[in-house]
């Protein structure tokens, strides 16, 4: 029997396209029906914007029957937690214990950093998982039950819009998305983004310190500070550039949303333009490595700002929480920035020739695919085959992230023997 030795990251990016294909042909099976009917490419899309759990419609999700609702849950499902991580949950229920090259895969896969503690981490992100998703089944249910819904329909509804929080995919089996929605929905809907784009191995990392007094690593206190400081910040611009026109509910809930769940609670058409660009750099920044979300990521964001403000007082190591930052950990950072701005520039480009949209509206849905956000100004559903094609592509290359295409052309890591005599270059 052959053997084939494959790079975690091209598994990675293999299983997810065969999702994406499997979940094309189950949308167009006889039993799954749609009010105006569904092409190939708009079932290729959709299937796309589930697996990759990006949020952006081409055809209502209020138009699929149960088949299709119930589908699109379980591709936002998958896409979510990891093919990876549920196929390797499984053999460890099923045999006890995993061997080394899947533990490998899982601790990168999983952002673990540490592969003795694969399985750990793998228990830990199955059951936080489906215990945020039931909490958050309990409250949407209720809150969906108060807005006047049976209660069958309010337990459907709040089900599917717990799964789809948690997972930032911002899916909504309703029209006009959470729009007028009442408190305990939208508050609900918060907290399951919130704690869907923090990351596994944040909360794995909380977690052991409680149960073994392990210490905050510096990587979880990076997503923790940088999180919560992109909220407050996001919510007050949103706010005063609105002119109290918007709420400070609906300010906050777009803060978090915007940068990688989808829902909304206003219209964004209808935002200032300065807003668009502020959600624009939000959705940019995205969530957090080994998260639901997508996005530049926080991490990146925040080694990036703090390299830059190094560098403009003189200092020559990079210091965060009195722990000194690999220069390796720098250059992938703005090597991770770089690439995505560059897909970023290719992407609204293409669809600037292919389209006949504003420069703002087309490098607004684009910053939404890329960065697995769904949050849309109306023009996804116009675009033709082309453009659907380079939205669907950005949603792909957005969930498997411009890292995993780095480390999947970086194949091997090369040390040259020679070394050769440092140039200064003049820059600026």
């Amino acid at each position: 029997m052959f053997k084939f030795k494959i790079n975690p990251w091209m598994y990675l990016f293999i299983t997810f396209a065969l999702f994406i294909i499997a979940g094309t042909f189950l949308l167009k099976m006889p039993f799954v029906k749609h009010t105006e009917g569904l092409s190939y490419i708009d079932a290729l899309f959709t299937a796309t914007s589930a697996v990759c759990v990006t949020g952006l419609i081409v055809v209502d999700t209020s138009g699929f029957n149960f088949w299709g609702q119930f589908f699109i849950m379980l591709m936002m499902q998958v896409g979510a937690i990891g093919i990876m991580t549920l196929t390797s949950s499984l053999l460890l229920f099923l045999r006890g214990e995993l061997d080394f090259s899947r533990k490998f895969m899982v601790a990168k896969i999983s952002d673990s950093l540490n592969i003795q503690e694969a399985e750990k981490v793998l228990v830990i992100v199955v059951i936080y998982t489906f215990v945020m998703e039931f909490v958050g089944f309990l409250a949407l249910s209720y809150g969906f039950f108060l807005d006047g819904f049976a209660l069958k329909d309010a337990a459907y509804y709040g089900l599917f819009h717990a799964v789809s929080a948690f997972c930032n995919a911002g899916f909504s089996t309703f029209d006009s998305s959470l729009i007028g929605s009442n408190s305990i929905v939208k508050v609900t809907t918060m907290f399951l983004i919130v704690f869907g784009g923090l990351g596994f191995y944040v909360i794995y990392n909380i977690f052991m310190t409680f149960v073994s007094n392990e210490r905050i690593k510096v990587h979880t206190k990076i997503v923790v500070y940088t999180t919560f400081a992109l909220i407050i910040a996001g919510t007050l611009l949103i706010f005063m550039l609105e002119k109290g026109t918007m709420s400070i509910l609906d300010s906050f809930f777009q803060s978090i949303t915007t940068r990688t769940a989808g829902f909304n609670t206003v219209e964004i058409g209808g935002l200032h333009i300065v807003t668009k660009f502020l959600m624009i750099v939000l959705m940019i920044i995205g969530a957090s490595p080994g998260s639901t979300g997508g996005g530049i990521k926080t991490t990146a964001f925040y080694i990036a700002v703090v390299s830059m403000y190094s560098i403009l007082r003189g200092n020559k190591r990079i210091v965060i929480f009195n722990r000194n930052i690999a220069l390796i950990n720098i250059l992938k950072a703005y090597a991770l920035i770089s690439m995505y701005i560059f897909f970023l520039v290719i992407a609204t480009l293409l669809l600037l020739y292919f389209g006949d949209f504003t420069f703002m509206d087309t490098l607004f849905e684009v910053t939404s695919a890329l960065g697995t956000v769904g949050l849309s100004l109306g023009i996804t559903a116009k675009l033709g085959i082309f453009g659907k094609l380079i939205i669907t592509a950005c949603m792909f290359l957005g969930r498997i992230g411009p890292a995993t295409l780095i480390t999947m052309l970086l194949l091997k890591e090369k040390t040259s023997k020679l070394s050769y005599p440092e140039e200064k270059i003049i820059l600026g």
